[in-house]
């Protein structure tokens, strides 16, 4: 296979995952999985982990069989899907950790009218601390009118 391909499949994935993570949050975490994802919706974070942090665990692990997959015999295809997949994770892991939540305080100041919007439309998702009504269940292409709107 070319290099191209294998940069299409990457993207592609990528961009499928956020489709896998908005159903995967509205179905499961908001769903039977709500056990876990429900000390997400308390305000304040007593721990430096939350329950929430096992669903990095399960994404992981589709990454890393299909790394696995993908190298043997040889490389192939499955390894740019996990690849695609272990880019998202870690865009997740930037924009909703470091940027939204400020687990880590590494990006605190940002004009960024995107990451605004980001802010804002998790900021809606968070108002409901249940798990019903919620709304704005993706993470990084959120509707138009969380971005400035002036007012």
């Amino acid at each position: 296979m070319n290099i191209a391909i294998y940069i299409a499949v990457t993207t592609l994935t990528f961009i499928v995952m956020e489709g896998v993570t908005w159903c995967t949050h509205k179905y499961v975490m908001h769903g039977f999985g709500w056990y876990l994802h429900e000390d997400h919706h308390q305000p304040g974070y007593p721990h430096v982990f939350e329950k929430n942090d096992a669903f990095f665990v399960v994404f992981a692990i589709p990454s890393m069989l299909l790394f696995y997959f993908g190298i043997h015999p040889e490389l192939n295809v499955l390894f740019f899907i996990g690849l695609g997949i272990l880019f998202y994770g870690i865009a997740y892991f930037l924009v909703h950790d470091v940027l939204i939540h400020r687990r880590f305080k590494w990006f605190d100041k940002t004009n960024n009218q995107y990451l605004k919007g980001l802010r804002k439309a998790h900021k809606i998702h968070h108002k409901h601390l249940g798990k019903h009504d919620g709304e704005c269940f993706g993470m990084l292409f959120v509707p138009f009118k969380y971005f400035n709107k002036r007012q």
